[in-house]
């Protein structure tokens, strides 16, 4: 049931951003075919980061837990469910839900590491092959979500340039910014779902 509540979830998030966020920039209409197969790319990135910051091949030799958020998109924030009062407690949102600034917000995060990912890679590597295996398919789902059409043509953030020249020949020190950044990737993952679990439930629309 999860499971479906995501899929479901990521095909409002298509849909909806298809028409709400794409002024002066249109979209192709998502068939049903499409939406489902977006659907299920949400899911597999989520877990392709997951077994990256699982795995030491990355953060070999780092012993700091640091977690790093580099990309300038407010996702925490415009996700945000609508203020509530539950059990005595506010949630800490001060104005309505947008599920158009939520999901713009979005692909900039995945428009921001799609950047720094691919710009890694082709520096120096501590471990071609390992690395490789693991970013790959990473940058392989990011690179399908925005074939989606998810994102307006022409439109890109200042911090995608910033991730293209964060990198050096040192293999260690581009390992660490990278582990760091990657276990942020995770948790903004993490928080992506939350919020296309949201819009499918459809309480900020109450």
């Amino acid at each position: 049931m999860a499971i479906f509540n995501l899929y479901f979830a990521s095909c409002v998030l298509l849909l909806t951003l298809s028409w709400r966020t794409s002024t002066g920039h249109p979209v192709p209409t998502l068939s049903p075919e499409q939406c489902a197969h977006c659907s299920l790319l949400f899911r597999s990135l989520l877990l392709n980061v997951t077994q990256l910051v699982d795995s030491d091949v990355l953060c070999f030799g780092i012993t700091s837990d640091k977690v790093v958020m580099k990309s300038k998109a407010d996702t925490l924030e415009a996700c945000a469910p609508t203020q509530t009062q539950n059990s005595g407690c506010m949630m800490q949102r001060k104005s309505s839900f947008s599920e158009s600034e939520c999901l713009r917000n979005i692909m900039k995060d995945l428009a921001y590491y799609d950047t720094a990912i691919e710009s890694y890679l082709g520096f120096p590597l501590r471990s071609p092959a390992e690395e490789h295996s693991l970013l790959r398919p990473i940058l392989g789902t990011i690179k399908s979500l925005k074939n989606c059409s998810l994102m307006p043509e022409g439109e890109n953030d200042s911090s995608e340039k910033d991730a293209a020249q964060m990198w050096g020949e040192d293999t260690y020190t581009n390992r660490q910014e990278m582990c760091k950044m990657m276990r942020g990737f995770h948790i903004r993952a993490i928080t992506i779902n939350r919020a296309m679990g949201y819009i499918s439930s459809g309480d900020h629309k109450k």
